[in-house]
């Protein structure tokens, strides 16, 4: 009975993923990146953007995939209401830069940035691998506070309703911080 319940927990051990998930009020991974925005490089901290309002952290899989750039379109659609609401948005990928300046103009409409992460650091550190193409980020979107917290977060490779779940996330702490 020992060795089976030593084997099940080595297996278990084993097969669980070796970043943990971020649910809300965990801490939010700091990271410095390059990113573009209107096919213009810039380095992207994220505790610059923080200092501003909420962030809404979103990972694709690739640029000019559809979903992603169904994801993209619907992101840029709703920037406004975003911005309105004090937020700043980003997206991931493990694309490089080059690639992105292209996805920044045309498919994200030059209205928000778009970040490269070539090496999956950031990827790994918000629990956003695409687990059956470990080279791919999982379609993950977080929305962090000020303070540095994770508010919300959502995982589903359809891209149709990280819009709208991430906006109602960021409206209901707006709504909960209204001097911020």
């Amino acid at each position: 009975m020992k060795k089976l319940l030593a084997c099940a927990f080595l297996a278990a051990a084993f097969s669980t993923p070796t970043y943990a998930e971020l649910h809300a009020g965990d801490p939010a991974p700091l990271f410095t990146t390059q990113a573009t925005l209107g096919g213009k490089e810039f380095t992207f901290a994220l505790a610059e953007a923080l200092k501003k309002g909420p962030v809404v952290l979103y990972f694709y899989p690739a640029a000019f995939t559809p979903g992603c750039t169904i994801e993209a379109h619907d992101f840029a659609e709703a920037v406004e209401q975003y911005t309105a609401l004090g937020a700043t948005v980003i997206g991931v990928s493990h694309d490089n830069i080059a690639k992105l300046n292209q996805f920044s103009v045309s498919e994200c409409c030059s209205k928000f940035a778009v970040a490269a992460d070539t090496d999956q650091s950031i990827m790994k550190s918000y629990d956003a691998i695409l687990a059956r193409k470990p080279e791919y980020a999982n379609r993950t979107s977080y929305v962090i506070s000020p303070a540095g917290k994770i508010l919300y977060s959502y995982t589903d490779m359809a891209p149709e309703k990280h819009v709208a779940n991430t906006l109602e996330a960021v409206r209901k702490w707006k709504s909960e911080n209204p001097s911020k």
